[in-house]
């Protein structure tokens, strides 16, 4: 079975977001950090090289694969800020039709800037993801 390469890690998520280059990436991470604090209640920590987690559960797949990931996270990429989450579907279009600009994949929201989305919208998405993933891992 092969190992998670995403885990938590010690590194320091205020000089990570630091590091990033582009001025309104780094400041709209560090708004990004705010919120989904705010929202998880959780300390951030760095997952990998470069994801900002929030939060920790356990899965494990009918395949056997298991491991552990953040319950909310994001990553300020040089392309997109990437933000993590995990809907039902019947929530999933509902909201993200009302996001503003913004790109997505079956996990990810890709957002140029906060300026771009409804950031009430957006807390929303974070906060039902959470509870959604919480629905499925309950800790144990």
């Amino acid at each position: 079975m092969a190992k998670n390469k995403t885990t938590e890690t010690a590194e320091s998520v205020t000089d990570f977001i630091n590091a990033v280059e582009n001025e309104v990436k780094r400041k709209d991470a560090f708004e990004l950090l705010k919120i989904i604090q705010q929202i998880t209640g959780f300390e951030p920590k760095m997952w990998g090289p470069s994801i900002i987690g929030f939060g920790n559960y356990h899965y494990k797949y009918d395949s056997g694969h298991e491991g552990d990931a953040p319950l909310a996270g994001f990553s300020p990429r040089k392309t997109a800020m990437t933000v993590y989450f995990y809907l039902p579907e019947e929530k999933r279009e509902e909201l993200l039709s009302k996001l503003g600009k913004h790109t997505s994949s079956k996990a990810c929201i890709y957002i140029k800037k906060l300026a771009d989305v409804d950031i009430e919208v957006l807390k929303k998405i974070i906060l039902l993801s959470t509870q959604y993933t919480q629905k499925l891992y309950p800790s144990k």
